[in-house]
This record gives C-alpha cells, structure tokens and sequence, in this order.
C-alpha cells in the first residue's frame, strides 16, 4: 500500500489537501479531501448587535463576499421582521448580480480556463492567466472587462468593490444616481455578448476534451439549488432538492432549512458534510453551484440564457452528473446574470431614493439564502430582546459540496488510475 499526498490545492479560495491511499495493486482504495482552515464565524457574531454582523461576515470569502453580506442582512430583516421598499430589494438584487458576474468569470477564466486553453499536459508555469492572456489576449481581454463591470456594480450599490457595506436591516443605505445607472446601461449589451461568446468557448472547448469532461468526476447525487416559480432565481423565494435520476423534488422555504439539511461530520476535516434529511447519510449527499441550479429549475429566467440552458441539457442529460460541465452551467449562469442586470437597470424604481422601512432590533429567528457563486449560501441567527445575536448557524456554499467533491476526486482517480 502507498499514499499519494497532493498539498496544497491550488486555485480555489482557502487551504486544503487530497490524500490517496493505494492498495497492493496500485489502485486507489481510499480518497480523502481535507479542509485545513477553520473560520469559526458562527462563534465571531455571537454577542455582536445584529445590524454589524452583515459587515463581518463578508470577511468569510473574500470573493462572494457580496452574497455573505446579502444572505446576512436578510437574516436579520426577518428575525426582525422589517417590510423591505421594493426598490431596496431590487438594488440588494442588482448589487448581487455584480458579484455573480465578477465571481463566475474568475472562477472560469482565471482558475479553470488555463487547463483548457493551454490544455491540461502544458507545462504549469505558464498554464494561468498569464498564459491565457498570451495565448488568447481576446479572451482574456473580455474576461478582464466583465470582472470589471460586476466589480464596479458591486461599488456603486454596495460603497465598496470587496466586503460592501450599504445593506441594513430595513433595506439600503446607498442609492444608485441616474448617470450611474446610464452609464451602466450603456456597457451591459457589451457584457451580454461576452457572455454570449464566453458560451461558445466552453462549447469549443468541451468538444476538444469531451472525452475527458463525460468520463472524470462524474458521480451521481442529489442536487439543490433556488428557484421562483420553478425558474432560475439567485436571489429568492424557494429551495428544490432533485433526485440524482431528477425524478423526484423536494420544495422548502429558507426557513425550514433545519427539517431538510442535515449535518455530518467526518474526523479528517473540519469541514461539515450536509445531506438530505429526508433521504438520510450518505444517500442524500448532494451538490450546488451551477450544476445544480441548471438541474434543478425548470427554465432559466431569461430568454438567451434559457436558450443556453436547452442545450447544455441536449449535451450532458438532465440532470447532468458530470464535474466537469460546471464550467459550462457558470457561463450560462453569467449570461443570466448580465441579462437580469439589464431588466433591473432598465426598471423605473432602481434610481429610486425610498430604499429604507423603519426596523427596531428586538428578538427573534431569522434565516437568509441567497445563490452565492459556489452555490446555495444560508445564514441563521437568533437575536435576545436588544437585538443582539446569540446563536449563529451558516452553511457556507461550498460546505455543501465537500462531500460530493471527494467522491468526485474518488471517481477521477479510480479512472485515472484504471
């Protein structure tokens, strides 16, 4: 027997490694993925007045920081029951769309492009961006401008690029100006067509590997993502769990997470392992992300991106078990980002000054979802009489996916190693 150690993982956000341990013959007998860092923000809140905490955790990540802050603030609006304006909860969903499109190109362009670009046997101190940026600057040149208009919308509405500040309970501190919104206007068709033409290259590009994308990491599992009245939704309403043969749905509310997720644990990581409450450990081990919300919704909620959505089913199945084809679904997913940002900018109450209802701390239950870009993100507190947070609980996007992630590298080295 033998162990292969791969430490430390790169091009991901945070520590960890992947151990593999070999029997007599050579072949992988056990797989497991270890996550090395402890936040600990579940502890950091507790005690803090619950209007601050939206403020911290976006410290969690510092690349969805934006969904931290989101899926926060509405924990607290409901634990304290505040009435949103409806113009602050379309600038609270246009400041999200920001991120989506800032965090959905890094993660492709920057983290998983280079492998296929370069291809994945090139040699790796020139396969990253730079070497993206070398091979194909047109590339790298409308990556560049679309992280850079999420970033800037993310500013705008949230008063900083990175770990925004502007929600509050009760709705927005920060309004968006007309000439704001103009000039944001005259840039998204531009962003559309990146996102358009970002599709066709992972459509290239899965021709090239295909053999590669339908054979490594592919696991079946249950899936969980949000949708509104069936349809795409990274912002609200309601949670689906669909069945790894998509044959069966389960529908919940943000706030009867607790009857549906369960948590597991495992001594090699400090990472939790949620499940299905209602199938059980480990049958009901599932993932989110992009994959996920492409299997669970019914449509997308835009006519391009749902377009994009037919054909990814026509190419991988639906559902789609296939690791690899989350790059495909992210890219779709940016395309809806861009496409949902122009019906908000284009909507008469975003440049709207009535963005904040009166709210008094007091105690309460609150839970906030939001799609975050790795996925589902949940935040839960509990506030006492003064508003003051004394129990937290949050499921960080990619805590859901640490389970079925292992088994994916199970089933990669298995196939590798056949």
């Amino acid at each position: 027997m033998g162990k292969i150690t791969i430490e430390p993982l790169t091009r991901l956000e945070g520590h960890g490694k992947v151990t593999i341990t070999l029997d007599e013959s050579g072949k992988p007998k056990d797989v497991k993925l270890h996550i090395t860092a402890l936040r600990g923000f579940e502890q950091f809140v507790v005690g803090r007045p619950a209007e601050e905490v939206p403020r911290i955790v976006p410290r969690i990540c510092g690349i969805c920081q934006t969904a931290h802050h989101l899926a926060s603030v509405k924990a607290v609006d409901a634990a304290w029951g505040a009435e949103i304006p409806s113009a602050a909860n379309k600038l609270r969903e246009l400041m999200h769309m920001g991120n989506m499109i800032h965090s959905h190109a890094l993660h492709f362009y920057y983290l998983a492009a280079p492998d296929f670009v370069l291809g994945p046997d090139a040699d790796p101190a020139v396969r990253n961006i730079v070497g993206v940026i070398d091979k194909a600057p047109e590339v790298a040149k409308k990556a560049i401008a679309l992280r850079k208009f999420g970033q800037t919308l993310v500013e705008k509405i949230g008063g900083r690029p990175i770990h925004p500040v502007s929600g509050i309970p009760g709705g927005i501190s920060k309004v968006l100006k007309e000439e704001e919104r103009d000039e944001f206007l005259q840039e998204i068709d531009t962003m559309i067509e990146y996102a358009k033409d970002g599709i066709d290259l992972i459509k290239s590009l899965n021709e090239q590997y295909m053999d590669e994308v339908k054979s490594l990491g592919v696991i079946d599992t249950w899936y969980l993502g949000m949708v509104k009245d069936g349809k795409h939704n990274f912002y609200d309403d309601t949670l689906r769990f669909v069945s790894p043969d998509g044959k069966e749905k389960m529908e919940f509310k943000p706030d009867e997470y607790l009857d549906y997720i369960g948590e597991h644990t495992e001594p090699h990581t400090y990472s939790k392992y949620p499940y299905n409450k209602k199938v059980g450990y480990p049958e009901g081990l599932y993932r989110v992300g992009p994959l996920a919300m492409m299997n669970v919704c019914d449509s997308m909620a835009t006519p391009l991106a749902e377009e994009a959505r037919k054909e990814f089913a026509e190419i991988f199945g639906n559902p789609a078990n296939q690791s690899l084809a989350y790059n495909h679904a992210r890219l779709i997913e940016v395309l809806a980002a861009c496409e949902r940002t122009k019906e908000l900018l284009n909507d008469s109450e975003i440049t709207s000054t009535d963005v904040k209802a009166e709210v008094e701390p007091k105690a309460g239950n609150g839970v906030g979802v939001v799609e975050a870009p790795r996925g589902i993100l949940i935040h839960n507190y509990e506030t006492d009489d003064n508003g003051i947070v004394v129990k937290a609980n949050m499921i960080v996007a990619s805590t859901h996916n640490v389970p079925t992630m292992e088994k994916a590298i199970q089933q990669a080295a298995t196939e590798i190693f056949k």
